[in-house]
């Protein structure tokens, strides 16, 4: 890794947040999971009720990363052709054959948003795994590339959950992290009223491509993380399941804990935290800071835990607060 060469990359996606704060009023950790997410190489879901801004932070992101940029608005009846696209019969006019061809759906683009992702039957929520995992899609028969890179950010409603379907356990464990978007501060309600309700538009302009974001999940890997804490994440991971932990609270409270890619994602999202602080080696912090996002979806409490309102947040910072 050249050191100058990083802190240029370092320094463009400081500007790219910086040129974000435009459009998106306060959010800070939702920015940086995104952000992280994006150097990770994984996919994020937000969950938040309406008017917090989901869809306009991913359509702002999309301009300043320069990336091709599609929307899903997920319902009951959408089909997975809708999303990967389909084959269609059509006619060469010179000879008069006739073949089939396949047309392309939205998933085919740098970044897609899928919006109120839980909206749709698990039928099609399937149709993403393939995309989720390997970027790739395949269609009677016939695997196509997606672009690179691919991010996806997924969207959902936790209020009116009547006609709802939860994403399973397996699609779940596919994003990075599971982020849940805030309301706003006293402060930054004001400044939203302020920034939406004026004629004057903040343009955004593109700081990062395509090859800048390709070069810098590169220099992500490369980063150094030592292996204590390595040994460190694995004991964490291992601690929120029940069969192998020794701890009280997660032996009374969870019916399932984390599986090995909780450990990869921790892994690769500290190394993202690391690299947009500017550091080229992963600090305990990294760890603490990427926690909660990545394991929040990947542990399910059980029966007791539900009745006594216990939430898998707590969970979370009372195993930070006994793992050293």
């Amino acid at each position: 890794m050249e050191e100058k060469e990083i802190k240029d990359a370092v320094n463009k996606f400081k500007s790219a947040r910086k040129e974000l704060s435009k459009a998106i009023i306060g959010q800070e950790n939702v920015v940086s999971e995104v952000f992280m997410a994006l150097l990770a190489n994984g996919h994020i879901l937000l969950e938040g009720v309406p008017g917090l801004g989901k869809t306009l932070l991913v359509r702002s992101l999309a301009k300043i990363l320069h990336l091709d940029f599609h929307r899903v608005q997920f319902t009951p009846d959408l089909m997975p052709s809708d999303i990967v696209g389909m084959e269609v019969l059509e006619e060469d006019r010179s000879t008069g054959k006739r073949f089939f061809k396949f047309n392309k759906g939205p998933i085919f683009t740098n970044i897609l948003l899928a919006d109120e992702i839980n909206r749709t039957p698990p039928k099609t929520q399937s149709a993403l795994l393939e995309a989720m995992q390997e970027r790739e899609v395949t269609y009677a028969g016939t695997t196509y590339e997606l672009p690179k890179p691919f991010f996806l950010l997924a969207t959902q409603n936790p209020l009116e959950q009547s006609g709802t379907y939860p994403l399973p356990e397996a699609q779940l464990d596919r994003f990075l992290f599971y982020t849940v978007v805030e309301y706003p501060t006293d402060q930054e309600e004001v400044d939203i009223l302020e920034l939406t309700t004026a004629n004057k538009k903040n343009e955004l302009k593109s700081i990062l491509s395509a090859e800048d974001i390709i070069h810098a999940r590169s220099w992500v890997r490369d980063i150094h993380i030592d292996k204590s804490l390595l040994e460190l994440i694995s004991r964490l991971v291992r601690s929120t399941r029940p069969q192998t932990s020794d701890l009280e609270l997660v032996k009374q409270y969870v019916d399932w804990g984390a599986g090995p890619r909780a450990g990869q994602s921790i892994v690769l999202a500290a190394k993202a935290h690391a690299f947009l602080a500017g550091r080229l080696s992963v600090i305990p912090d990294d760890i603490k800071a990427v926690t909660l996002a990545v394991l929040r979806h990947r542990i399910v409490l059980n029966f007791v835990a539900k009745t006594e309102k216990y939430t898998v947040d707590q969970l979370i910072k009372g195993l930070l607060n006994q793992i050293k």
